[in-house]
């Protein structure tokens, strides 16, 4: 007999592949044992024949190749903060919301709340009750944001007076822009539209926005690109924590606000107001994610998402290699924390232009680098980790310029591609705020969600349609 050692003379070697029963009970006996994550493809074999195809595309690997550099070769800058009537054309009578498109009649409760509110502050409408049968009557134009190189947070809706940071990739002229943030709680982005929110809004209009114009022109152009990379090492993940980043923007503009010859009263109160909302650098992290991802749009063959969005009532995602396409299924309803005596039954599904942030790598793609997260998002420091490494998985690239220490400054995880997600059935992991369902309620808690599987595997189809034949099909 042979010296080798044998399943009868030698411990053996457990590799336990899927479901974990088989691995506890042998950790329970003392038995060492590998554990390997594994999941089917999304599909059930239904998308076999065209996985194949869109992974024999001869276009695939150049065209992702080109889509991620151009993607990795943005900087974002600040350039300046301008209403959205003049920035993007709004004209009166439309308003943008975030997420795939969507009319009033299929709007969920959060976006209905901020048009109702948006027309209020417009002036177009009285009252919410005017406001609601105007919106229902089609005397507005809805329109998605991510149409028209803009992004929103939550329900998203920007309206011409309401002011609007404007960011441009100076090696492209590539510019995006989003709405100024409100805050937390009763705001409209969570769809509430109460006196003390359009009052917000026009403090912000009034004094606020012309503030940080004047800020940004006299100091600016400000590399947005630089704070992120400087706040993911700083405990902040880009979605959900923005602290350092809100108070690093302040530092920047604070000299030009206070030498600016407006009221004391005035400056005093835009900076309570902005060192006082740790979300406020979300909607600038926002549009520099935009600029990053729409560089890697229409490049034919590649399967990089270029958008991943919701409205409340669809989640939608765009794919460089299919063009303006959208690919939605229903909003899933976010699992989280919630505020005060507010339930599951209280919350809206997923809504919001802000998984911008993870489609490009950060927000809950960079949990690791942001532990504290999961006091406001639900879950633990181990999952935290064990996200940020899963994404990997399922991306074409790490970012070199948004390094996350505790995984020894590894880029983070840039670049979700379809196929990868449909092979693994890893679905990207977004962190997010959480609305309430009925119209003016407002915020309800913070959680964590998926996309669903539907947006992926249709996007997979399209994809493989558009591919060349096979040799010998």
């Amino acid at each position: 007999m042979s010296g080798e050692p044998t399943l009868l003379t030698a411990d053996p070697s457990v590799v336990s592949v899927g479901a974990g029963l088989f691995a506890d009970a042998l950790a329970a006996q003392a038995v060492p044992v590998a554990p390997v994550d594994f999941a089917p493809p999304l599909g059930d074999g239904a998308l076999d024949d065209a996985l194949v195809r869109v992974l024999a595309d001869p276009r695939r690997t150049a065209a992702n190749a080109t889509a991620v550099e151009r993607v990795l070769a943005v900087r974002p800058q600040l350039v300046d903060v301008r209403p959205a009537g003049e920035a993007l054309g709004l004209e009166p009578g439309t308003f943008y919301h975030a997420g795939p498109p969507v009319d009033w009649e299929r709007a969920s409760g959060p976006l209905r709340g901020a048009l109702i509110g948006a027309m209020v502050f417009e002036g177009m409408a009285a009252t919410p009750e005017e406001a609601e049968r105007a919106l229902a009557s089609g005397a507005a134009r809805l329109d998605p944001c991510h149409h028209h190189s803009a992004v929103g947070p939550m329900a998203g809706v920007i309206s011409p007076s309401m002011w609007v940071f404007e960011l441009v990739d100076e090696a492209t002229g590539r510019r995006a822009w989003c709405s100024l943030n409100e805050g937390l709680g009763k705001v409209l982005r969570y769809g509430a539209y109460g006196p003390e929110v359009i009052e917000r809004l026009r403090w912000m209009s009034a004094v606020l926005g012309p503030m940080l114009r004047d800020a940004v022109r006299a100091v600016g152009p400000l590399d947005i690109g630089a704070v992120v990379a400087q706040m993911l090492q700083m405990g902040d993940e880009g979605h959900n924590r923005n602290r350092s980043g809100t108070l690093m923007l302040l530092r920047d503009l604070l000299p030009a606000i206070i030498t600016s010859g407006a009221p004391s009263d005035d400056v005093a109160e835009a900076v309570r107001f902005v060192s006082g909302n740790d979300h406020f650098f979300l909607n600038l992290v926002m549009p520099a994610a935009k600029l990053m991802m729409d560089a890697g749009r229409d490049v034919p063959g590649s399967s990089l998402v270029v958008a991943m969005a919701r409205n409340g009532t669809d989640f939608g995602i765009q794919v460089s290699g299919t063009g303006d396409t959208w690919f939605t299924a229903p909003a899933e309803l976010p699992q989280g924390l919630f505020l005060g005596s507010y339930g599951p039954e209280d919350a809206n599904p997923d809504i919001g232009d802000s998984a911008i942030t993870e489609t490009c790598g950060i927000g809950g793609f960079a949990m690791a680098t942001a532990p504290a997260i999961v006091r406001f998002v639900g879950g633990d420091v181990e999952f935290a980790l064990a996200t940020s490494r899963s994404m990997y998985e399922i991306t074409l690239a790490e970012n070199p310029a948004f390094q996350l220490p505790v995984l020894d400054f590894r880029g983070a995880p840039t670049g979700i591609d379809v196929t990868r997600v449909v092979r693994t059935g890893i679905l990207p992991q977004i962190n997010t705020g959480m609305a309430g369902r009925v119209a003016g309620t407002g915020q309800v808690g913070a959680g964590l969600v998926n996309p669903p599987e539907a947006c992926f595997t249709q996007a997979l189809a399209a994809l493989a349609q558009a591919a060349p034949e096979l040799p010998g099909a």
